[in-house]
């Protein structure tokens, strides 16, 4: 598998060094992360280091990612994705530019409502 490491994408600058990123689980949950490099922690999820919910609930799947700018607005996000319904977090994990759509939707600590 690999992931760019930076994108030109919905405004994010190319250099931006935060990810976040979605991974599924074997119950069809979906896990929401932030990282430098999406490729190596997809790679410590899978190999049962990290995040505790996502251990031995394999095989994981990574679903989607997208540039997020600073880590600062990557955590807000992340943030906001874990407060969205399933059926939003499924949205965003049905494609890339969804994702991206919604972290362009983040601005500079002003929250913007969520689109349900």
């Amino acid at each position: 598998m690999t992931c760019p490491r930076s994108t030109p994408d919905k405004g994010i600058p190319e250099a931006a060094s935060w990810w976040v990123y979605l991974v599924r689980r074997a119950d069809n949950a979906l896990y929401t992360g932030i990282a430098t490099d999406v490729e190596r922690r997809f790679m410590e999820h899978s190999g049962g280091r990290g995040a505790k919910s996502l251990r031995g609930r394999g095989p994981l799947t990574l679903e989607a990612y997208s540039p997020a700018g600073d880590r600062s607005l990557a955590q807000r996000i992340e943030a906001r994705i874990k407060r969205l319904s399933k059926s939003d977090k499924e949205r965003l994990a049905a494609s890339r530019d969804a994702l991206a759509d919604f972290i362009g939707s983040v601005d500079d600590g002003h929250r913007v409502e969520d689109e349900t």
